[in-house]
Parts: structure tokens; C-alpha cells; sequence
């Protein structure tokens, strides 16, 4: 039921994209950056968020993305040219992209604290490097659906649903501690959405760039993924598992993510 619902979503889309992938993205960002804005709306009307809501959420996170790195993005790089060697590339040149990303840019974690050139660490405002962080773990799903899209549209759109389906509590994540920190509303909020649209220019301009250079493709999803695990093994996974009392909900979070993902990609098979 759900495979046919996809296809017939994949042919529509098209149909009202004139055959354009290029619209086809645009679409697939749009919905992304609308979650992700949803999702930071909670704001409004939620004054904070339990801890184990927190966990739960950004657990759930981290199994889409562990999942969609392998199904949506380094598998289909490996059968697309039969070899490792361009999808092996391509994941240790998005590991380092975002590794430099992450030394370069001045940003601020939850729990693990400030990261970046130590001299950004007093001029920048606590808000702008909560921010910081959001966009630096928002690109490389953005490039995920976008890649994704070039190479399989079916594919491309089954990431974008669980994208969306986690970019939704990963904005009220965000949203909350800033409106907490700020004890305002509007600005998170916008803050949230302006992420989401950070993800959705990484959609479109995703698509665009392997469109143009379609012998690139492999290694483009091969970078999407590789980009993908460093944030969740680095960034997210030492996140969510910071105390001890929360393990189980974290794990249980973890694989309602995983299979969540695993099961929408398995509609295709």
C-alpha cells in the first residue's frame, strides 16, 4: 500500500514538475523546511520540553539518518558504478568536509558545550551558536535528499518523508531551549525556520550540482552519507546518551527511528 502510495506520489510529482527534477526538489526542500518549521512552532505554545522528550526525539534522529546513510546513499553509490572505490571516496571527502566545517565555524552544544577557533568563542551570542550548530547538522540532510533525488526519484522522495518526519522534533529541540534562554517566542521560531530553509537550499542546490555533473553522482552520495554518520557518531549519539538514567528511552528511540526508516526504504524493494 505504501509502495504504491509513493510511486503514485513520485508520477504526480513529476507530472506537476513538467518532468523536472529541479521542481521535484524544490518540492521535496519545501516539505523539509515546512517540518522543520512545524516543528519549531511548538515554541508558541509549550513553555519547555521534558528531558526524555529531548532524548527521545533526537534518538529517533540519529536512527533515520544511521539508516538513510546506508539505504538511500552508500549502497545505492556502490550499485551505481558496481565498485566501493567512488562511494569509498566520496564518504571520507563528506566526513572531512564537515569535520572542517566543524572546526572552522563557531557553534554551541547542548551538552557537549562551545566548538570552534576559541577566539569566535566571547563575540558570537550563546543563541547564534545554538543556531550555528543546527545548520552545520541540517546540510548534510539537506545533500542527502537532494542526491538522493538525481539518483532515484522513489528514493529521493522516501528520504525526504523520514527527513521531514524527524526535521519535525528536531525543531522543537531547538526551538524551546532558545525560547527558554531568550524568554521570548517569535525569534525562535524563526530561528527554526530559517534553519529549515538552510536545509532546503542544500536540497535544491544538491540537485542541481549532480544533475549537471551526473558522473559525479556516486561520489556525491557517497559525501552525503559519509557526511551524515559524522554528524550522528560524533555529534548526536554522545548527545543523547549523556545520562545514564535515559539509556533505555534513548535506545528505544533509537531504533523506532531505524525502523522507521528501514521500513519506508523497504517499500521499494
Amino acid at each position: 500500500m505504501l509502495d504504491n502510495f509513493i510511486s503514485n506520489l513520485a508520477e504526480w510529482m513529476l507530472e506537476i514538475s513538467g518532468g523536472s527534477i529541479l521542481w521535484v526538489s524544490f518540492y521535496a526542500g519545501l516539505f523539509v523546511a515546512i517540518m522543520t518549521s512545524l516543528g519549531a512552532m511548538v515554541a508558541i505554545f509549550a513553555k519547555n520540553i521534558p528531558e526524555r522528550g529531548v532524548d527521545f526525539s533526537l534518538s529517533f534522529a540519529a536512527g533515520v539518518m544511521i539508516v538513510a546513510s546506508f539505504t538511500s546513499l552508500i549502497l545505492p553509490a556502490i550499485e551505481s558504478t558496481g565498485g566501493f572505490g567512488p562511494a569509498g571516496i566520496g564518504i571520507a571527502l563528506g566526513i572531512l568536509v564537515i569535520s572542517v566545517i566543524d572546526r572552522l565555524i563557531p557553534h554551541e552544544h547542548m551538552v557537549k558545550g562551545y566548538e570552534g577557533p576559541s577566539d569566535l568563542k566571547d563575540r558570537l551570542r550563546k543563541v547564534w551558536l545554538l543556531v550555528l550548530a543546527l545548520i552545520i547538522h541540517n546540510l548534510p540532510e539537506g545533500l542527502a535528499v537532494g542526491t538522493s533525488l538525481v539518483y532515484n526519484l522513489e528514493v529521493g522522495l522516501v528520504t525526504a518523508i523520514a527527513i521531514g518526519i524527524q526535521d519535525f522534533p528536531e525543531g522543537t529541540v531547538v526551538s524551546l531551549p532558545l525560547a527558554v534562554i531568550q524568554k521570548k517566542r517569535l525569534q525562535p521560531i524563526m530561528i527554526g525556520v530559517l534553519s529549515g530553509l538552510a536545509e532546503m537550499a542544500m536540497v535544491i542546490l544538491g540537485a542541481i550540482f549532480f544533475t549537471a555533473f551526473a558522473w559525479s553522482l556516486p561520489y556525491g552520495l557517497g559525501l552525503a552519507g559519509g557526511a551524515m554518520l559524522y554528524v550522528t557518531v560524533k555529534e548526536m549519539i554522545p548527545e543523547i546518551y549523556r545520562r545514564e538514567e535515559n539509556e533505555t528511552l534513548v535506545t528505544l528511540g533509537f531504533f523506532v527511528g531505524f525502523y522507521v526508516m528501514l521500513f519506508l526504504d523497504s517499500m521499494l524493494g
